[in-house]
């Protein structure tokens, strides 16, 4: 199946305090690593998001087209800069995705008949931005954002989207600093090192 993989990383990272895509992670960015997991699944990644601050990464970046409509307008972005009829989309910041979640979405996707297929934690519910969407989700999430509905679990259900469980962990987030080091203590200590 062919495919294309996006990194949503235009947030303002109020909470963190700081671009949380750039924070260091096992000698590289969050971003870039996040960015590896979802080109070895997808074959292909672009980063949605300022351009001016991630160029200097050397990936594929494009600006959020409607950056004060949150995640809505990344996913939006992605839709309508695709060749694919099937994007991978994660968040930045979840440091424990890995690309055996994603390719397994992606092979949930190709067999599926539903527009959208989310991993989805221990509470069954789909995670946003660790999700595969078909290309004809555009109208729906353009229908969304012009009417301000931007709450993406109601934009995911108006999808009729399908969920396949998986380890909860990968899809912890980081968005304070307390939450980066309390994922920080957890690593091993040879994954500090760059």
């Amino acid at each position: 199946m062919q495919a294309s993989g996006f990194v949503l990383a235009g947030g303002g990272s109020t909470r963190m305090g700081r671009n949380k895509a750039l924070l260091p992670f096992r000698g590289m960015t969050l971003v870039e690593h996040v960015a590896g997991m979802v080109r070895q699944a997808a074959g292909s990644v672009t980063l949605i998001g300022d351009p001016v601050q991630l160029a200097h990464l050397g990936l594929p970046v494009v600006p959020d087209k409607l950056p004060a409509s949150g995640p809505a307008s990344g996913i939006y972005t992605a839709l309508t800069i695709t060749s694919s009829d099937w994007n991978l989309i994660a968040g930045c910041d979840m440091p424990a995705i890995t690309s055996g979640i994603l390719l397994n979405l992606l092979r949930r996707a190709a067999v599926t008949s539903a527009d959208c297929v989310a991993a989805a934690g221990p509470d069954g519910e789909p995670e946003p931005l660790c999700a595969v969407y078909h290309r004809r989700c555009l109208a729906a999430v353009d229908r969304a954002i012009r009417e301000s509905r931007l709450k993406m679990k109601h934009l995911l259900a108006e999808l009729g989207t399908e969920t396949l469980p998986v380890d909860p962990s990968a899809l912890a987030n980081v968005n304070t600093p307390a939450e980066w080091a309390e994922f920080e203590a957890k690593l091993p200590f040879e994954a500090k090192l760059p």
